[in-house]
This record gives structure tokens, sequence and C-alpha cells, in this order.
């Protein structure tokens, strides 16, 4: 469309350009501008067709949009807390209105362009980066809670209907994203989607062929070869002189014969008995290279997200609930309720020592100061963001306010311990997929330069306020002992990371689920060994039980 009306401007100035000043003198010349005004008119008929479809593709584009943002803007926090939402949001304001953008920076539409270059420059517009972040955070969801990627694209979660279904454009683009990422395991779910989609849709953005390509090469990548070759013969009927797909389909043809010698070579029938060497079968596809931990644990930890991570019921059977208030004098008056969740290693969770007075205070006081959630680099000691670690977060000193204040004397109460060489309060708000994989609090013997700039020791214990309810997912897991702590607002989990002899609990290593639907607002202080000399003093024996570490 947009190529007709360049066309059309193109071949006027042509026009005008060759006519002289003389051309009323000879009728013969004359007669040639009938010819010249007879292509005129028909170019500008189909100059006029071109507007009146570039109109009516922006009137459907508003009235989707005016019905998406009525219906977010009725309870903003419910609509963008959804992960789907969220990502069909950022895909809005990117790829979607790229479009609008070259569609309407034709002829009437720069006047509009010039609004939103001032948009662009004036208001937050999110990136290609954020984009390509809001796609990886939905695989990670449709991966760690097993979600079907046809309910995820109508908008449900876990049989919860949250959302607007996905088109095929949308589907397409979660795929290209994965394939962008070199995750042809992801793009080839959604590529497969999207061509369902299309199958149903009129008013089509994309076409079969740009799937088709995408899902040729990924499903070649997953190891289907046969497949592969199947798709991009049906890309090249739809465009025979297709260079990508001609010279793929020379390649994998060549790899089919490939593969049909070497079954020749080792006397393969077909049956099942055949025995495959071991460098000719496919490996599973690890749809996370960057994974830091063993595939065990992996299974663990999104069990447990899910859910499916219980204890046994002699463990359970020991656990107790009770008041607590011999810790301080305060405590006999107003005791707190605790709740064990763990003996060994022993891990609490104490309820109703947040108000929501004070959350709402907390949180106002973070916001401004939230950057991108950071871990320490066990080699150099400094700060840095990871790919693992995916929120935002604050710090909030005693002195800020005298909520956070108050606060901390009542982790005075809760544990005993002195707070005076804790950690600030780091305030914490997961995104879209927001998690933190499986990790240790405290400080192991190779990792000498962690905290050595706090001159407080290693981390003894860690408090975690919980500051809201999730809809779904977002669980505190310890895997390797099979505990799961769903978050409940005004409570706080407590456990100790390290022995009394010093060393580190291997058992404490915990993870922070992906947040599949809601937000999840967490607050926590790590407690240092420096102070605590008299109120936990070391034992004269080690009580780590070296022979049964966890060895991660």
């Amino acid at each position: 469309m947009m190529k007709n009306t360049i066309c059309f401007l193109l071949l006027v100035c042509s026009i005008l350009n060759s006519i002289s000043a003389e051309l009323f003198t000879a009728l013969t010349d004359m007669e040639e501008l009938l010819e010249t005004e007879s292509v005129l008119i028909s170019n500008l008929q189909n100059y006029i067709n071109a507007q009146e479809i570039k109109l009516d593709f922006l009137r459907i584009k508003v009235i989707e949009y005016q019905r998406e943002h009525k219906q977010a803007a009725t309870d903003a926090m419910a609509y963008l807390s959804n992960p789907v939402n969220a990502y069909l949001l950022t895909k809005r304001l990117t790829v979607d209105w790229k479009e609008i953008e070259n569609t309407m920076t034709f002829d009437l539409g720069n006047l509009f362009m010039q609004n939103i270059t001032h948009y662009r420059d004036t208001l937050k517009f999110p990136s290609e980066e954020d984009l390509n972040g809001a796609a990886v955070a939905l695989m990670r969801l449709q991966d760690t809670y097993r979600l079907d990627t046809h309910k995820l694209a109508q908008g449900e979660l876990n049989g919860v209907k949250y959302s607007t279904e996905m088109t095929a454009s949308d589907c397409f683009e979660l795929g290209r994203q994965s394939y962008m990422n070199h995750d042809y395991y992801h793009t080839v779910l959604w590529m497969e989607e999207s061509l369902k989609k299309l199958e149903f849709e009129n008013n089509r953005t994309i076409s079969r062929s740009e799937i088709l390509e995408y899902l040729a090469f990924s499903t070649f990548k997953q190891g289907d070869t046969n497949s592969a070759l199947h798709i991009t013969n049906e890309l090249l009927e739809i465009i025979p002189d297709h260079e990508r797909a001609k010279g793929n389909k020379l390649f994998y043809e060549k790899e089919l014969r490939m593969q049909e010698e070497k079954q020749k070579m080792r006397g393969d029938d077909g049956s099942d008995q055949v025995p495959v060497a071991k460098e000719e079968m496919m490996l599973p596809y690890n749809k996370d290279v960057s994974i830091k931990y063993n595939s065990n644990e992996r299974k663990l930890y999104e069990m447990g997200c899910r859910g499916e991570l219980l204890q046994s019921p002699s463990v359970t059977a020991k656990l107790k609930c009770r008041y607590v208030y011999e810790l301080s004098h305060f405590l006999r008056i107003a005791p707190l309720k605790l709740e064990e969740a763990s003996l060994q290693p022993y891990i609490v969770v104490y309820h109703d020592v947040l108000y929501d007075s004070e959350i709402d205070v907390i949180k106002s006081m973070a916001k401004p100061k939230f950057r991108r959630a950071t871990v320490q680099n066990h080699i150099t000691g400094e700060l840095e963001v990871a790919h693992y670690r995916i929120s935002k977060s604050a710090w909030l000193k005693d002195e800020d306010h005298e909520v956070i204040k108050t606060v901390g004397r009542r982790l005075n109460d809760m544990t005993g311990l002195n707070m005076e060489t804790a950690e600030e309060l780091q305030v914490v708000n997961y995104g879209i997929g927001g998690h933190y994989e499986p990790h240790f609090d405290f400080a192991r013997k190779d990792e000498i330069n962690s905290f050595k700039s706090l001159g407080t020791g290693n981390r003894i214990a860690t408090v975690l306020f919980y500051m809201s309810d999730v809809a779904q997912g977002g669980a505190t897991v310890f895997p390797h002992i099979s505990l799961s702590l769903w978050p409940k607002k005004g409570s706080a989990a407590f456990w100790f990371n390290l022995f009394a002899d010093g060393q580190g609990d291997y058992y404490t290593r915990h993870a922070a689920c992906p947040v599949l639907a809601g937000t999840k607002w967490v607050s926590n202080r790590w407690i240092h060994e420096r102070g605590q000399e008299f109120l936990r003093p070391c034992h004269k024996y080690p009580d780590s039980p070296m022979d049964e570490r966890l060895i991660v």
C-alpha cells in the first residue's frame, strides 16, 4: 500500500519535470497529455484507495487500543500484574506502534508523527530490550509452571482467564524474540501457535510465509530435519523464488541423505532394537544454557514453584506453632505468632509482624530509589546485575523514616540478635516473571571478598518480609529440603545461614519463584556476625554436619 503511494508521487514529479511550456502549440503534443492525464487519474484513484485502506486500518487499531486501554484503566495494577497483559502492552508500544508510525508517516500522517515524536521525547517508552525481556519472562513462566502454549495465548494462566487473547502477530513476535535469543524450542512453540491463529484472522498483519521461514529453521535446530524440509517446501510453494529457502532446501536434503547413509552403514532396518551410537543421539534442548545449578536442583526448584514439592509427614509432624514472648520484655505484653516451617535448617515464619500502614510507607519511600536489583560478584566483591535475578530494589536506612527504625527494633525482638551491624532494609518489587534463582545468602570460603567492605563478617541470618499477597506463583523455595513458603502480606520468614561454629548451612540454599499473576513486594535484612558474639556464641566443637553437607 505505502509503496504504491510513493510510486504515485514519484510519477507525478517525473511527469511535471518533463512538460515544457510550449506543449500547447501542437495538438499532437497535447494528445500525449491526455495519456498522461489518464495515468494520473488512474494513479490518483489508487492513491485514494490506498488512503482509505490506511484509514480503515487505523480505525480498526484505535478501536482495538481504546477497548484494551479502557479495560486496563478500570484497575491498572490488576491489569499490569498479569504477565500476559504486561507483555502485550510492551509489544503494543514497540512493535505495533512502529507499524502505526510507519503508516502515519505517509502524507497526512506527518502531523500526527510530530505528536508521537514529542511523546517519545517526553514520556517513557519501552525499548527493544524491554520487549525482549518481557518475552523471555513469559518463556520462563511457561517453563516453570508448565503452561500450555495455546491456553497461554488465550490469556489463561493455570485455568484462570486473565487477559485478552493474543493474535497471530502477538504469537509471531514472541517466537521472533525467542529466535533472536537462539531459543529454538520456544520459537517452534509460538510460531506453530501463530500459524493456527492466522487461519481464523481476517485482518492479518503477518503472512504465512514469514512464520514458515522462522519455523523451518528452528525445527531444524531442534533436530527434526525432515519436518524442516517439509516446511521449507511449503514456503517455496508460496514464494518459489525465495533465495534463503532454496538454499536451505538443498542443505536439508543433503543432511537427510547423510543420515540415510549412516543408517545403512549401521545396518539399521528401522527396528527399535538397533543400537545408536552416543555421538549420534540428539541431546535434549537446554532452554536456558546459562543456568548455574544442576538439572536435579532445577527440577526440584520448579516443582516447589508449582507447589508439588512436599515435606514428608514425618517431618511436618514435628513442626509446631506457638507464641514467642521470651526474647524481650516488650514481647511479654505483645507476643509474636511463630510457625515452624523446618527444623533442619531451622526456618520459621512470623505472622502479622508488619502492618499495612507500615508497608505503605516502605513502598512509597522505596519507589523513587528503585534500581535494577544486583548480586555480589564473589570474586571481586562488587555489585552487578545478573540475568538470574530479575527485579528492582531500593535500600532504606533507619534514619530515613521512623517506620524503618521501628521495624529494626521489631527485628531485634523477633530474632534476639543485634541489628546495629545488619545491612540496610532492602525493598524489592518483582516484575514480569520476576525471579531469583537458587542462591546462598552467606559467603562461602572461596568468596573471600564478599562483604569485605562492610567489616561485619558473614551473614549469620536472614529476615524476609512479605509485603503483598501474590495471586499465583512467587513462592520462596528451599529445593533441597522440599520447602515452599508462599507470600502472605504482613508475615516474615527467618532463618540462620550459619551454624554456631560459623560454617555455612548449605541447606539454606533458596530461590524466589517467578510471579505468575499478581505483584510481589518483599523486603529483607541480612544480619551479620559482628555484634552477635554474646547473643549467639560459637560452639566449642563444630556443630556443622560436614559429612552430610550439600555440595552444589
